[in-house]
């Protein structure tokens, strides 16, 4: 044992990687991704956000459209950066080590060269999945520019009376009968401010489910405001398992936390335990029963 530690710890130095980057991330097993929304560190840039991800020791990140770039210029994220940015922001989150998995674009246009421009920075950057709050006579486009790019558009939630998207039955009348990379992105903790319970609203979408903003709430309702994840009113473990049994592989459980702005890092590494610890026994529980633990991403 001793040896093999050695081993590993020479493998680190000859690839000048650091020691957290050998380590399996929470939720691997079940192929499911854990980072921070970009939203989280919203008084800060992009670069700055990337820092902070790699500094928790995660590995992805959801980026938002109007979020700037650098300190270095006052380039903003968003389909009208030009080709060198995008350059310095893949090279950004390549030293750090860190994915972009999706962004959130408020609304991909109805128009076809603005919204295939939407299409192509997000192909530029990597990016699987987009979260926006299209208007629905968009979507047929959208659908279409989703199969040819090969990128979901996960449809989001602010809470009732401000989207379209409030309630899972509304994504779901939105997204019958089209493609499977049509879907929802569950923010639960809008949900919770909306009257709806993460777990009931998970269990409606199903197989449409793409992507989650994760938050607990101190209080369901409107004056509910985020709190470390198993803590507050949302039931956190209990939405884990229900989209373990739904059998989805969402892009990115993203830890949206929108509470103690300026130093909410110990707030989320609080959250990303709680995922860790949950995950953990949803793993045991599978062994347990000689199950497998990893679903096939679609």
């Amino acid at each position: 044992m001793r040896h093999r530690s050695w081993l590993i710890l020479l493998a680190a130095l000859l690839l000048d990687a650091p020691m957290a980057a050998l380590a399996a991330e929470p939720g691997e097993a079940l192929g499911w991704r854990v980072g921070p929304a970009a939203w989280s560190f919203r008084r800060f840039t992009f670069f700055e956000a990337v820092e902070k991800t790699a500094a928790l020791g995660l590995r992805h990140i959801e980026a938002f459209e109007g979020q700037r770039v650098s300190q270095d210029g006052d380039a903003k994220m968003g389909a009208g950066l030009p080709a060198e940015v995008i350059t310095k922001i893949r090279a950004k989150l390549d030293s750090a080590k860190v994915k972009l998995t999706s962004i959130y674009i408020n609304t991909l246009p109805g128009d076809e060269v603005a919204c295939r421009k939407a299409f192509e920075f997000c192909r530029g950057l990597g990016v699987e999945t987009i979260v926006s709050e299209p208007a629905p006579e968009s979507l047929d486009l959208i659908e279409r520019l989703c199969d040819e790019y090969k990128i979901n558009v996960a449809l989001h939630n602010h809470p009732k009376g401000r989207s379209r998207y409030w309630h899972p039955q509304e994504v779901l009348k939105a997204c019958q009968g089209r493609s499977a990379r049509l879907g929802a992105c569950a923010d639960v903790g809008h949900w919770q401010r909306s009257g709806i319970q993460p777990v009931e609203g998970v269990r409606l979408l199903g197989a449409r489910l793409l992507a989650l903003h994760v938050k607990d709430l101190n209080e369901l309702g409107p004056n509910g405001h985020d709190v470390p994840w198993g803590t507050g009113r949302g039931d956190v473990a209990a939405l884990l398992r229900e989209v373990h049994r739904l059998g989805v592989r969402p892009t990115l459980f993203a830890v949206e936390y929108e509470y103690n702005w300026d130093n909410n890092g110990p707030d989320i590494a609080r959250c990303v335990e709680f995922f860790n610890r949950t995950v953990a026994e949803i793993e045991a529980g599978l062994a347990g029963k000689g199950q497998p633990t990893n679903i096939p991403r679609p």
